[in-house]
């Protein structure tokens, strides 16, 4: 089995992005450990049918965010790297400066001190400069800041082709393989055919069902 793949999920809009990353990792068989910000689990509420105990379900290890001393706190605890979907400027800013008060913090200050892939997948526009600063520091000790910006050369029919092209983005950046959007193959007359009989659709990793809301 490979080596687990760690995934935040802290309390900036979007946590989409991490549900369905979490989705999509659980069909391919991808190790997860998650970790929940506090604020993560409004946000459900607030933006999906989703519960937590619905999101917890879907990960192999889940930690409490408080708890510092667990296995991915540690740089001998193998993993395959970590992705923050969302990630708020608030962590964005800790990781950047190493300031480690909690376990998403720590773990991903972890993958940057081993030089493992740390994705942080930022949400928040507009941008003020102290926002990019922190983008650049971060990005200066290691990690990829790749925001979920939507593109659009895959012909995307829904929101949710918007959202698996950038997981896949992000799902590129630490190794994985999938198959969650149509990748760019060119602008000319055979590329331009193929666009219409090639499905625009995760079909070797179509997510799992989650379980309905009660």
């Amino acid at each position: 089995m490979s080596q687990p793949l760690i995934v935040a999920i802290t309390g900036a809009t979007g946590v989409i992005y991490g549900v369905e990353l979490l989705r999509v990792l659980k069909a391919l068989d991808q190790p997860t450990h998650l970790i929940l910000s506090e604020a993560a689990g409004l946000n459900f509420a607030i933006e999906t049918p989703y519960t937590l105990e619905d999101v917890r379900a879907l990960a192999d290890v889940v930690y409490n965010n408080k708890d510092v001393g667990a296995a991915v706190a540690s740089g001998s605890f193998r993993t395959r790297g970590m992705i923050v979907a969302p990630c708020t400027i608030k962590t964005l800013s800790a990781i950047a400066n190493s300031f480690t008060y909690n376990l998403v913090v720590r773990a991903a200050d972890v993958q940057l001190k081993e030089g493992r892939k740390l994705v942080l997948m930022v949400r928040e526009t507009p941008l003020h400069k102290g926002h990019l600063e922190l983008m650049t520091r971060a990005a200066d000790c290691g990690a990829v800041i790749l925001p979920p910006m939507p593109a659009f050369y895959h012909q995307p029919k829904t929101i949710m082709d918007l959202i698996h092209q950038s997981i896949g983005k992000a799902l590129d950046q630490v190794g994985v393989e999938h198959d969650l959007f149509r990748r760019w193959s060119g602008h000319g007359k055979a590329a331009a055919q193929g666009q219409h009989t090639q499905a625009v659709q995760p079909a070797q990793a179509a997510p799992p069902a989650l379980p309905s809301k009660h």
